[in-house]
């Protein structure tokens, strides 16, 4: 059985033992729950339905997370179960990271200590996973603040990429232009949340503002034809989590997610989980999903899994 025909046939064992990628996780929230269940005894339930108000996912958060995990044996077992969940469902290449604060928080300010966090779960719980470890910005800290905390980042080759998430009104985007100029300079994937709450123009400009190669989300851009074109013509690729969209009342209904009509439309595009502990969305159910909701037909499903395991993006390529 190839993955066309376990996708057809919806047995989701099968689609779970085919590799395939996970561009767009937040390890804090994309670990299995299973295993947090098995080493905490912490149920985490996700959410199956359409928010109302993002007052729900904090009220969520605060039940199921809130405190639990804010110490460091907290934050590497939230790290393993995220590498745990990869193994599960066959992500050979997981793209996942620390938020710049967390290196004072959680690692006593040591670099080598944040990233052998990370490689030693890589080792210890799947080791066949490729490990592509990204440094994690919110937009809403001050950038000085930013600054000082990268500054313990810079030059360490181990990082693969660099991701802007938060509100996308927080502040600015020009505001971040010195920190993706440096991190360029250090041959970063340079990656942001653009386009979820935002709009297509938005896209355009954060990608042209900080040079981005990759955007996460991105599924604004069909509001605008040309802003459609531009991600095509200048091979940008949108990193997209449906059942993501879908619960934060992004997207309607699956089988209107704007992944098919970007795909049609020649964007790279990648299927990926976000938070799997809150939108119950690891990539072989979103495969499925999308695939039951009549989005995109097997063969085109097919063709995005095999297009995020292509060799990584060199700094060369950007």
């Amino acid at each position: 059985m190839n993955f066309v025909e376990a996708l057809k046939s919806e047995n989701l064992d099968q689609i779970r033992s085919f590799p395939k990628a996970d561009l767009h996780n937040h390890f804090v929230l994309g670990g299995s729950r299973e295993f947090i269940k098995e080493k905490t005894g912490y149920e985490i339930v996700p959410i199956l339905k359409p928010l109302t108000s993002m007052s729900e996912m904090d009220a969520w958060s605060g039940k199921y997370i809130g405190n639990r995990f804010n110490s460091p044996e907290g934050r590497k077992l939230l790290i393993e179960a995220t590498f745990a969940q990869a193994k599960e469902d066959a992500v050979t290449i997981l793209e996942i990271g620390e938020d710049v604060w967390g290196l004072g928080e959680f690692f006593s300010n040591d670099i080598e200590e944040l990233i052998s966090a990370f490689q030693e779960a890589n080792e210890k719980i799947a080791l066949e996973v490729e490990l592509r470890l990204q440094i994690g910005l919110s937009r809403h800290c001050p950038i000085d603040y930013l600054m000082d905390c990268l500054s313990h980042f810079w030059g360490h080759k181990e990082f693969y990429s660099i991701d802007l998430y938060g509100d996308e009104l927080a502040q600015p985007i020009e505001n971040f232009i010195p920190i993706y100029e440096k991190a360029a300079e250090n041959g970063l994937i340079l990656k942001a949340h653009v386009g979820e709450w935002g709009t297509a123009k938005d896209i355009v400009t954060a990608i042209e503002t900080l040079h981005l190669n990759e955007v996460q989300h991105g599924i604004a851009a069909v509001q605008d034809d040309s802003v459609v074109d531009y991600l095509a013509e200048n091979k940008i690729r949108l990193n997209i989590t449906p059942s993501s969209n879908v619960l934060l009342g992004r997207v309607s209904d699956m089988s209107m997610h704007p992944i098919a009509q970007l795909y049609r439309r020649g964007v790279d595009v990648t299927i990926n989980s976000d938070d799997v502990l809150i939108f119950d969305s690891d990539v072989s159910k979103e495969y499925l999903r999308l695939y039951q909701s009549g989005c995109l037909t097997a063969e085109e499903l097919d063709d995005i899994r095999l297009n995020g395991l292509k060799p990584k993006t060199t700094t060369g390529d950007k």
